[in-house]
């Protein structure tokens, strides 16, 4: 009986601990997107893949493309909300929705709605992102509304 409590107790501060990996994401995002910062979430040859907006492999190839991100997006406010999350020893698996109010230097304000789909390793005591992919389903002007325009711009 004590195993299996500390086997669940062990599981909830695992999700626990990668609910705050993802906060300290939308953190390092939503400050500039700080590359160094948002690299260090991932193991040494982590995944973060946009889809359309390009795939980087390893932390220096995060780094570069978060460095260059604050360039393209002035603003952006990360809402990650209905996480599931499954554990499996030290890997597991997590599903989020995100609503991100967000500026682009080119087109301006809009909405966008995404899912992310992560896998996470954890390495010692400590989560890291493994991959972190991020499906788009809604980037809409401001001024339109994603009634109007579901897909109003592309993202640079």
């Amino acid at each position: 009986m004590t195993q299996d409590l500390d086997a669940r107790i062990q599981r909830l501060e695992d999700i626990e601990a990668i609910r705050r990996l993802k906060y300290d994401y939308c953190l390092a995002c939503d400050d500039g997107y700080a590359p160094a910062r948002i690299a260090a979430l991932f193991v040494e040859d982590g995944i973060w893949d946009g889809g359309a907006i390009g795939m980087n492999i390893g932390r220096e190839a995060i780094a570069k493309f978060f460095s260059e991100a604050s360039d393209l997006i002035p603003f952006a406010l990360h809402y990650v909300t209905n996480p599931i999350i499954d554990v499996d020893g030290d890997s597991a698996t997590g599903k989020w929705l995100l609503w991100e109010p967000v500026i682009y230097k080119s087109t301006g304000a809009n909405w966008m709605a995404a899912a992310y789909h992560d896998t996470y390793r954890r390495i010692g005591e400590q989560w890291f992102f493994e991959h972190v992919r991020v499906k788009l389903e809604m980037l809409s002007p401001y001024d339109k509304g994603f009634a109007e325009a579901r897909f109003g711009y592309a993202a640079d």
